[in-house]
């Protein structure tokens, strides 16, 4: 049933909603612009995915140091998602998008200025706030859609993971066909004329957001005391919901990043065609979020969840299987070779394509917790669990490129996935056992429902 409500006027002509609201006029227009906008701005958060390959050439780098700069502009990417979401809470997600737009194409802009790898990691790490814009973009919808929409609209705006996928396309060409070049004001060809077009790109955006969005905006939190916005960070079941996201987005955001030098070390391809085929695994990792909403709204999230790691758990434990075979000395010295196991590029890919499908569905399905559990600070609440999130893409390609290291097993990547999905399963099957022991026999349908027990009275009653 459609509420309808009153809203307040705040600062600068906003409205203040409460935590349950309906969807407000000029809501698609949010939904539309932001997507964009975050689509654009998770490219440039990842684009040292490709550039990094070439910049690993040029700067002559070993594969931890190519790591670091990756794990940075994840790094700078998470850890302000919490004040970003709570800022856009406060003030309008209106606001904060046209900044973080605009403040992140210089740093982009000097990505093609760099000739060392100490300025390199300074600016990959700057470069990196553009992955904030996520818990930014989160608020500001469940701002202006209400409860019967925001799976879907939350779904939709987080497929602008897609980014991800946009310099695994323009840049390989772009790079190869620039090479050498000089074009106007200075600007050099090959990897370094993307973040270049990045920049203005950027800028372009912070403009037509001014004007494209409605100009009253709707603030979820302006009027609540910064202590009660951080008060929900006190629920285990919040650290819970970021764990989740560690495995079904941060190790999305190091997959995406690492998958093309997989494929170039491990498959012996060229740059171009491991772009596109990283591209497999970030297409459904994506453009199923909004699926994933649209089912986790009809049969609850958590039932999207146990499909999730079911899948995860079953395509990485292949994935980690290293190629080889045993070896069996036999009493005379004779030796024989059995169980020999390999897998070829498509298997791999295809396996890496149903890890992304579940991906994307589970990253809606953990952020349909959120207005659920706590719908008066969507804002705290989705920036922390992004937050970690991101920082799980910080860690992880360090650690990939570690775990290579120290086994000697390329394929030790996807051990370390199957390990932390391992965990998050086990995690929320025990918390779903052990509150229908407590709750027991009148929740037994209805695992989703234990966030009435987070909301205030009045939100209950609302």
């Amino acid at each position: 049933m459609t509420q309808t409500t009153t809203h307040a006027a705040g600062h600068h002509g906003d409205d203040v909603i409460p935590p349950v609201h309906d969807t407000g006029r000029g809501a698609n227009r949010v939904l539309a612009m932001s997507t964009i906008d975050f689509t654009v701005m998770f490219a440039v958060w990842l684009m040292f995915g490709i550039l990094g390959i070439e910049i690993q050439k040029e700067l002559l780098l070993d594969d931890v140091q190519l790591s670091w700069i990756t794990a940075l502009a994840v790094l700078n990417g998470s850890m302000w998602r919490l004040p970003a979401g709570m800022l856009a809470d406060r003030i309008g997600g209106r606001k904060v998008t046209i900044a973080m737009l605009a403040a992140t194409a210089v740093p982009a802009y000097l990505v093609s200025t760099a000739h060392s790898y100490g300025v390199l990691l300074l600016l990959a790490f700057l470069v990196g706030f553009a992955g904030n814009l996520f818990s930014v973009g989160i608020a500001w919808n469940a701002a202006w859609f209400g409860r019967e929409r925001q799976g879907f609209a939350l779904g939709l705006f987080g497929a602008g993971n897609i980014g991800a996928s946009v310099t695994k396309f323009i840049g390989p060409p772009l790079i190869a066909g620039t090479a050498g070049a000089t074009f106007a004001f200075g600007v050099q060809g090959g990897w370094r004329l993307v973040p270049v077009i990045y920049a203005v790109l950027l800028v372009v955006l912070a403009v037509l957001t001014w004007a494209i969005v409605p100009r009253h905006d709707r603030l979820a939190g302006e009027s609540k005391p910064v202590r009660d916005m951080l008060a929900p960070l006190s629920h285990v079941r919040v650290w819970r919901f970021s764990l989740y996201y560690v495995a079904v987005f941060g190790a999305y955001v190091a997959l995406s990043a690492w998958l093309p030098k997989y494929y170039v070390d491990n498959f012996g391809l060229s740059l171009y065609p491991a772009a596109l085929l990283t591209a497999l695994f970030i297409f459904p990792a994506s453009l199923l979020r909004p699926l994933g909403g649209w089912i986790s709204d009809r049969i609850g999230a958590r039932t999207v969840m146990y499909a999730t790691f079911a899948l995860m758990l079953a395509t990485t434990g292949v994935l980690m299987m290293p190629n080889g075979h045993i070896v069996i000395t036999h009493a005379d010295g004779r030796q024989t070779e059995h169980l020999g196991y390999a897998i070829n590029v498509w298997w791999f890919t295809a396996l890496v394509f149903l890890l992304g499908c579940a991906m994307g569905v589970g990253k809606a399905a953990v952020y349909k917790h959120i207005p659920e559990y706590f719908p008066g600070n969507v804002g705290s609440v989705g920036g922390l669990v992004g937050m970690l999130g991101g920082l799980g893409g910080f860690i992880l390609p360090p650690l990939f490129a570690y775990t290579k290291l120290w086994s000697g097993f390329p394929t030790s990547t996807f051990f370390v996935l199957f390990v932390l999905t391992a965990i998050c399963a086990t995690w929320m099957h025990l918390t779903v056992v052990r509150m229908l022991h407590a709750q027991a026999p009148e929740l037994a349908d209805h695992f989703d429902t234990e966030h009435i027990d987070t909301r205030t009275p009045q939100e209950a009653r609302a």
